[in-house]
């Protein structure tokens, strides 16, 4: 696993940027694949759900092209998250100029290994000419689009929100990507910004130089936080900090809730003290049916102490959005143990007013379509949902037990 700075946090607040929030497949994929079809220099991609279809040869295509015209590109998947990318595919963009690596591989997985493979990098991220970047909950496949979706019901596409930023933060972006490029290939990507990127082998991190000219933009105010395995976990710490602050509001939507111990009680005091916490977690749509029973056996409590709980029920709600008071949070990480301490994460936060605004008009927007869960209807909810919490619960639990994972809060 990358090694940790040993500081609160990595990155700085940096002023002078520009963010759009951008709902669903129809929004973000178009805007990602009109800035790699424009690139003139460089696209770094990172991502960790890809899978062979409709969108995935679409982003092919367009990275092929780019590398045809002269732009450097570097793709870093997960090998496990992208296990479902065809052969076909995987050949289409190795006899390319681009350059396909994949995260952490699970060739001659031995058991005695297992806690090294159990690191995945979760995070997502597109970068285009160090002027442009996309971060969210997103990967490419099927699943986020509305044309392709693969049930023939365009209800049924999965519920995801991501972000255009631009400005200052970029810098702190193409920073993570670097380091994780030269961890996952020992390339040390050199950046030359007076011109064209170029590519050097060497270990030395002196070499790579990791500060572009970038432009103030804007005017909104954000800061780029990660997870990196249980020793860093700003993302967790950044999230509490703001919550036990909040005044008014505390929104949280995350499509697997299973939260620690220490996450839970800043909700319930939150609640207790009179702000408006409010939970969006999927319904009857999700990917991991387990999961969601492991986390619903956490409502009682609380529901009594005033937190309320929507269960979005359209289609599979798989956004990642926090929101307290003018604070957001964009990005890779769930509200659950296991992604804040296996997996590399990586947020974007935004402190404004007027983003915070459209933040939560997209909120409103979802609990409108959600179902609520009073705490007399959750006590007299039927016997097989106890079953289904008891058991996985019991599972989750085990799970922890197995891979030495200690709560720390």
């Amino acid at each position: 696993m990358i090694g940790h700075n040993p500081t609160k946090f990595r990155f700085p607040w940096r002023d002078g940027n520009h963010f759009r929030l951008l709902i669903d497949g129809e929004q973000f994929y178009p805007a990602m694949l009109d800035a790699i079809n424009a690139a003139r220099v460089s696209v770094f991609l990172e991502m960790y759900l890809v899978t062979s279809g409709a969108v995935t040869t679409k982003f092919i295509d367009a990275l092929i092209a780019a590398a045809d015209r002269g732009v450097m590109v570097c793709v870093l998947f997960d090998a496990f998250g992208a296990g479902g990318l065809s052969k076909s595919d995987r050949q289409r963009l190795r006899r390319s100029e681009v350059r396909l690596r994949f995260y952490n591989p699970l060739q001659h997985m031995r058991l005695t290994k297992l806690h090294h493979h159990l690191s995945r990098d979760h995070r997502k991220l597109l970068m285009v000419d160090g002027q442009v970047a996309y971060t969210g909950g997103a990967g490419l496949t099927d699943d986020f689009s509305r044309e392709a979706d693969k049930n023939g019901n365009p209800r049924r596409h999965w519920r995801e929100t991501m972000i255009e930023v631009h400005g200052p933060l970029l810098a702190d972006w193409l920073s993570l990507f670097l380091e994780n490029w030269e961890y996952s290939t020992r390339e040390v990507l050199v950046v030359n910004t007076h011109g064209p990127l170029a590519v050097g082998r060497s270990r030395h991190p002196a070499s790579r130089d990791t500060s572009p000219s970038l432009c103030v933009v804007g005017t909104q105010r954000g800061r780029v936080t990660i997870a990196q395995g249980a020793a860093h976990v700003e993302v967790k710490s950044s999230f509490i900090n703001h919550a036990r602050n909040a005044q008014q509001r505390i929104w949280v939507a995350t499509a697997y809730f299973v939260p620690s111990w220490k996450i839970r009680r800043a909700l319930r005091v939150a609640a207790r003290r009179g702000v408006d916490v409010r939970l969006l977690l999927p319904g009857p749509y999700t990917d991991h049916p387990a999961i969601r029973h492991a986390g619903r056996r956490f409502y009682y409590r609380l529901l009594h102490h005033g937190v309320r709980i929507f269960e979005y029920q359209p289609r599979f709600t798989h956004a990642k959005v926090s929101l307290c008071d003018t604070w957001a949070s964009v990005g890779s990480s769930n509200i659950d143990r296991w992604n804040l301490y296996w997996n590399l994460e990586a947020n974007q936060e935004v402190d404004d007013a007027p983003f915070a605004a459209q933040v939560a008009a997209m909120f409103e927007a979802d609990f409108a379509l959600s179902r609520e869960y009073g705490l007399d209807e959750w006590r007299a909810r039927p016997w097989y949902y106890r079953i289904q919490e008891w058991f996985w619960g019991g599972v989750d639990a085990a799970m922890s037990r197995l891979t030495k994972h200690k709560e720390k809060g």
